[in-house]
């Protein structure tokens, strides 16, 4: 990370776009959202790295863990994971590569691939896991309260943008 400024870029923006453009919350709610996401981002990939992951592949052995038998078919990862199937597609061919899942045929629809977490899988799951939660996955600097609060709030922009219905 580069020496911190010793003033906050984002309440300097938001002051000089109240003077010159007009109110300045929903920009400088969107600003601090985009420079948390990279703040986040960078703790994560720094964690998962270690790991041989990226997050999106990390997300698809959490899914697979979450799962009953260990496996789902690919379209349903890419449900879950709202992701585009040729995503989906990398991902597994990617986790596959390194030993971490296998592709099966489903028992009664041939039309389907299952995807399995192997024992490596697993393993790396679980160390992976412990990487992120021990950095609180780059969240830092709030209590559990506000950090369930920011979920809340997140989720209603998602739920809003039409990312999901209840």
């Amino acid at each position: 990370m580069n020496r911190p400024l010793p003033f906050d870029p984002i309440a300097r923006a938001a002051q000089l776009w109240e003077d010159r453009i007009g109110p300045s919350e929903t920009m400088a709610a969107v600003t601090g959202v985009m420079r948390v996401q990279q703040i986040v981002q960078s703790a994560v990939d720094g964690a998962l790295k270690a790991h041989g992951l990226t997050f999106a592949r990390y997300e698809a052995l959490v899914l697979l863990t979450f799962s009953q038998r260990g496996a789902l078919p690919m379209r349903v990862m890419g449900e879950r994971l709202q992701l585009h199937p040729t995503s989906v597609t990398n991902i597994v061919d990617r986790l596959e590569k390194d030993g971490l899942v296998n592709r099966l045929p489903h028992p009664t629809d041939r039309r389907t691939t299952l995807v399995e977490i192997t024992d490596s899988g697993h393993d790396r799951y679980e160390a992976a896991t412990k990487a992120v939660t021990d950095i609180d996955f780059g969240l830092v600097g709030l209590t559990d309260r506000q950090t369930e609060q920011l979920t809340e709030l997140l989720t209603r922009v998602r739920k809003a943008a039409g990312d999901f219905v209840e």
